[in-house]
């Protein structure tokens, strides 16, 4: 209310300026000149939170003194000022009204005004145009208005789409961290209880990779915290990479056979495509232990034609259910991250298959990880 008043108070100081000079050839102030300003300059206050009623009024004030023969430059300022805040404070459709309307008016006016002997003949067209000029500049600045408006909410949609793709690669790392190695653990203690009594050797051993299995698990997640709160403190251990799957097979309760190259063989592969390539494999083992009675898994890594071949076969009569869980999601994720693909599916001669087709080629050209 503060701006509004002290605009208003300054237009009308101008208008009366104006309207009290008497210039030559303009009728002389008198009582209805001074209701009309009066009027005028009542309804400009109302020129920021009711633009469009103030502009009428101020508007009618102005065609008043152009018929009873006032005339002024700044006697069309109160009217102006309003017809600027329409257009800053509305929208195009009723700009493009407005400037219809107060433009047929006030070349009217000026027709009318001219009709009159004596008188000093306005130009139509002239006056025709100035109400176009306060519409056109309040259009100017509401489209910026709109333009920065609109960049904000980008940068807000932007942001939010960041923070659910980081919370989802979060949720995938940790999953299969911990999904791996949990049901690892649990197996070997299954095994090391029933062993307990009858083959403590066994049991020794069991229990003795059950550690091992939470010591990696404390490691990776250790990893994952230190990258996510980035203090600038010690490096963060490395990514797993692909020279890591025979300990990873290792962990694993049951017989695996893995057929991958060895570190330094092979073409060069992104660690981005080494990580998502190693988690693949260590959650198709891990539903292989939950969710299948194969007792024999066979894991297949190897270079094809611009990209890495991931293979992990069962022999179990049950498999996976698609759609449960959140492991079967996670890696379509993962290879969806690199620009690959990922297939499941039951085998015709029993067991289930996980297959994914990881570009490299592509990957170093751009792909994101």
């Amino acid at each position: 209310m503060g701006k509004a008043l002290l605009l208003t108070l300054a237009v009308g100081a101008l208008t009366a300026a104006d309207l009290a000079s008497n210039v030559s050839g303009s009728r002389e102030d008198d009582w209805l000149s001074w209701t009309v300003y009066a009027v005028s300059v009542l309804a400009l206050l109302g020129h920021r939170r009711r633009p469009l009623p103030a502009a009428v009024v101020a508007g009618a004030g102005s065609l008043t003194w152009t018929l009873v023969g006032h005339i002024g430059e700044l006697l069309n300022l109160p009217a102006m000022v309003c017809l600027y805040f329409v257009a800053e404070r509305g929208d195009r459709r009723r700009t493009l009204r407005v400037a219809v309307i107060a433009a047929l008016l006030s070349g009217a006016a000026a027709v009318v005004a001219g009709q009159e002997e004596g008188r000093p003949v306005p130009s139509p067209v002239l006056e025709m145009a100035i109400p176009l000029v306060p519409l056109l500049l309040g259009e100017v600045v509401r489209g910026r208005h709109e333009l920065a408006r609109r960049a904000d909410e980008e940068r807000e949609r932007e942001t939010a789409r960041l923070v659910r793709e980081e919370r989802v690669r979060i949720a995938r790392e940790l999953h299969d961290i911990v999904a791996h190695t949990v049901t690892a653990m649990t197996v070997q203690a299954g095994l090391a209880l029933d062993a307990f009594d009858t083959r403590p050797e066994l049991a020794r051993t069991a229990l003795a990779q059950v550690r091992a299995s939470g010591r990696e698990a404390v490691r990776e997640l250790r990893t994952t915290v230190t990258i996510l709160r980035d203090e600038g403190g010690e490096p963060a251990a490395p990514a797993p990479r692909l020279a890591q799957l025979p300990e990873l097979v290792g962990r694993v309760p049951l017989r695996v056979t893995l057929h991958a190259p060895a570190e330094g063989d092979g073409p060069g592969v992104p660690p981005v495509v080494e990580l998502a390539a190693y988690r693949i494999v260590q959650e198709a083992l891990t539903n292989v232990v939950k969710h299948s009675g194969a007792r024999h898994a066979a894991v297949s890594v190897r270079a094809v034609d611009g990209g890495l071949l991931v293979e992990v076969t069962d022999e179990g009569p049950a498999a996976p259910s698609p759609g449960t869980g959140f492991g079967l999601l996670g890696m379509r994720e993962r290879a969806a991250a690199v620009g690959g693909t990922l297939e499941y599916g039951a085998l015709p001669g029993g067991g289930f298959r996980v297959r994914a087709l990881l570009p490299v080629a592509a990957e170093r050209e751009g792909v994101p990880g």
